[in-house]
């Protein structure tokens, strides 16, 4: 049963007209608090986070832009690329892709053959530029490489396509292919003669709605201000981008090898992207709600229902791709806001975790409990999932901060592990071995997941992020910093945003916590 105290049925003692209504509700034991348009506020026993009715918003997420450099070694694929999704191989064998020297490497070992790998991740519009270079001559046939785009298949996608003959000529056509059939939208056409083994050359495509366009020239030289080919075709939806290479008919240069060194999307746009629109903002408490309704709680909720200064939900945007930088003079113009990384790479490109709400400030830390902490400079302007929770909850929105010790229920601790189980404010929904009710989420809540399969602590949390509310499409959906984006989203690049379903972090949820 709940224990909350309401006195006088919500007059307060007839200090004030009764416009606020509070209802006990139980499972946690909450206060709902009514005005004459309805539900206003709701405050949860033993958590300082409040929702509160406010101007209508709107929170959306656009496909971040990236450049893969190639600063990484891999095999048998080239692996994650930062910000842009998971490289995906189809055609010749596994070990024709690799990542060294600073390049991406497509092994052709036969003539009339092709090589595709693509990011999983689709977009509709894009401005997209590929850069290469061959290892030796074409002998034979030519040899040509392309920058594909809607790609669905290997046998379904745009390309502009630059090929280098036998003497040396360079020629750029752009082309569809559906089921294997190949449309020239754009005539093969000379934009460069003799090339060398070696020289760089880059192709740059455009799609806006049902216009597509491209160019290329050689490395060192300007970039044309014109299109070489421009021209309107609706046939294909979205899909990936990727690169595509090919060994002609007749081909005798094999084995040769394609090196890309640098793949880089300057815009583009998802089919579907999330959108989240509701009038809820999260506010959060000085000291947890003790189930008393007092009238200086009662003014409080009255401000706060015309407040439009920054809530949790607004700072948790301050981090997401497109973010203005933002700096605190207090803090000697360390940054406090700005799209943010999850953190630098390792060798293989994956992400590294670590990055905390002060490493991204480039600010080494002491916490109130007397723990230090130095910044890593690798780290700068990046945060983990943890880290990123702790940039809005605790930096921003002032819940106590720790790191590895007196998780006493009201501190923040460092790690997911150790928020879920001890961190500050109550569990609304737990499980084991499966995902918990979301009966009773709320907006602003902090769902934990065990979704690291090689974790090797059974049922230990592994990633958390923040509730944001139902999508578009009536998705329950949160934000969080992840590997695959490189920083926080409310996306599904990587792995769906969505607390229901079948992804992997909707069936790996297994606590949440409001603050």
């Amino acid at each position: 049963m709940a224990v909350i105290t309401v006195t006088d049925g919500g007059t307060l003692g007839g200090r004030r007209p009764p416009d606020l209504w509070p209802t006990v509700l139980t499972n946690p034991d909450r206060l709902q608090v009514s005005d004459a348009q309805g539900l206003l506020a709701m405050l949860t026993k033993g958590a300082k986070t409040v929702t509160v009715r406010g101007a209508e918003r709107t929170f959306t997420e656009t496909k971040r832009p990236f450049r893969d450099v190639f600063d990484r070694t891999t095999s048998n694929g080239w692996g994650p690329s930062p910000g842009g999704g998971t490289w995906s191989n189809s055609g010749g064998v596994a070990a024709d892709y690799s990542v060294a020297g600073n390049a991406g490497i497509i092994r052709m070992t036969a003539a009339n053959s092709s090589r595709h790998t693509s990011l999983i991740d689709n977009v509709t519009d894009l401005d997209a530029r590929l850069s290469w270079s061959l290892d030796k001559m074409p002998t034979g046939n030519a040899s040509s490489l392309a920058l594909s785009f809607a790609y669905t298949s290997s046998t379904s996608q745009y390309r502009a396509r630059v090929s280098v003959l036998t003497a040396g000529t360079v020629q750029l056509v752009l082309e569809r292919e559906v089921g294997g059939s190949t449309t020239t939208l754009g005539a093969l056409t000379t934009v460069g003669t003799g090339y060398l083994a070696g020289d760089i050359w880059h192709i740059r495509a455009q799609r806006v709605g049902n216009l597509l366009r491209c160019r290329a020239w050689k490395a060192g030289t300007e970039e044309p201000t014109t299109w070489v080919h421009q021209v309107t075709d609706a046939a294909l939806g979205a899909g990936r981008i990727g690169v595509r290479g090919l060994a002609s008919t007749g081909s005798t240069a094999l084995p040769f090898v394609f090196r890309v060194h640098d793949v880089q999307l300057y815009s583009g746009a998802w089919p579907d992207p999330p959108v989240i629109t509701h009038d809820t903002w999260v506010r959060v408490l000085p000291t947890p709600f003790d189930g008393r309704w007092t009238a200086s709680l009662a003014d409080r909720i009255r401000a706060w229902a015309v407040d439009t200064s920054p809530d949790v939900l607004s700072v948790a945007m301050m981090f997401i791709t497109g973010a203005p930088a933002v700096k605190s003079p207090a803090l000697g113009g360390a940054p406090i806001a700005g799209q943010s990384l999850y953190g630098p790479n390792a060798a293989d490109g994956t992400r590294i975790e670590g990055a905390d709400f002060h490493d991204f400030m480039g600010r080494d830390w002491t916490f109130p409990n007397g723990e230090t902490m130095a910044a890593n400079a690798s780290e700068y302007l990046a945060m983990d999932c943890s880290g990123y929770v702790r940039m809005v909850y605790g930096f921003h929105m002032r819940i106590p901060l720790v790191r590895s010790r007196d998780f006493d229920g009201l501190n923040l601790p460092r790690e997911t592990k150790n928020i879920g189980p001890s961190g500050p404010g109550i569990v609304v929904a737990q499980a084991t071995d499966a995902a918990p009710l979301l009966d009773h989420l709320q907006i602003g809540d902090v769902p934990h997941f065990d979704a690291d399969q090689s974790d090797p602590v059974a049922g230990q949390f592994d990633h958390n992020g923040i509730y944001l509310g139902v999508d578009h499409r009536g998705h329950p959906r949160f934000i969080n910093s992840r590997k695959t984006p490189n920083g926080p989203t409310f996306g599904d690049l990587g792995g769906s945003s969505a607390l229901d379903g079948g992804g992997l972090y909707a069936t790996s949820l297994r606590l949440i916590r409001r603050f």
